[in-house]
């Protein structure tokens, strides 16, 4: 009987390890799809639900945390040695903050949203975008403002354009958006042929 727990206590762990981490390649949508065909399934389904498209969807986690489920801002430091306090409480895929993620999960019910889960985090990103393309009137498909709204918040974002800081980070998201829009191209017919893959 110990020797079964064990074992399943390592096949757990080892599903867990498989699905939570890093792509190889986290700059090429192929790549990250042919390698986690699940995640295609939940960012199309973010997509349908949201209007927020596949492309600006991988774009923004690329740029919060390049796909690494347990990302944390790094520790500022006191005298540039000693580790102190994280600057925000910015966790997971999404980096969302554990205030608009509360809220998050108070306006669409899901309850059990979880930040270092990729089905969640893109849904989140959706809700996001869609919010922000109701207050603040941006295109779901205006990577560049999208971003910048993502980034400074909605109360924030009129003041964008004294802030080079996100200024580039913006023009960054826009340009990877790009890039996985174009590769999307060549490879969402294929991936779509996949659909009854359940793992």
């Amino acid at each position: 009987m110990k020797i079964f727990r064990i074992n399943l206590l390592f096949i757990v762990l080892f599903f867990i390890s498989a699905c939570s981490s890093v792509p190889s390649n986290t700059s090429n949508s192929c790549s990250i799809f042919n390698e986690r065909y699940l995640w295609f399934k939940h960012a199309n389904k973010s997509e349908k639900k949201w209007g927020t498209p596949v492309y600006l969807q991988l774009a923004f986690i690329k740029m919060e945390s390049d796909f690494d489920w347990l990302a944390k801002p790094p520790r500022q430091k006191l005298f540039k040695v000693i580790p102190y306090k994280r600057p925000s409480s910015s966790f997971g895929y999404s980096q969302a903050v554990n205030g608009t993620w509360e809220q998050y999960k108070k306006e669409t019910g899901n309850k059990l949203a979880v930040r270092a889960r990729f089905k969640d985090s893109v849904d989140f990103i959706g809700w996001y975008t869609s919010k922000s393309s109701s207050i603040l009137k941006i295109s779901k498909t205006d990577a560049f403002k999208q971003y910048v709204a993502y980034h400074e918040g909605w109360g924030n974002y009129k003041h964008y354009k004294k802030n080079k800081k996100i200024i580039n980070l913006a023009k960054r998201v826009e340009k990877q958006s790009n890039i996985y829009k174009n590769q999307l191209k060549e490879c969402s017919g294929s991936l779509s042929k996949n659909k009854y893959i359940i793992f």
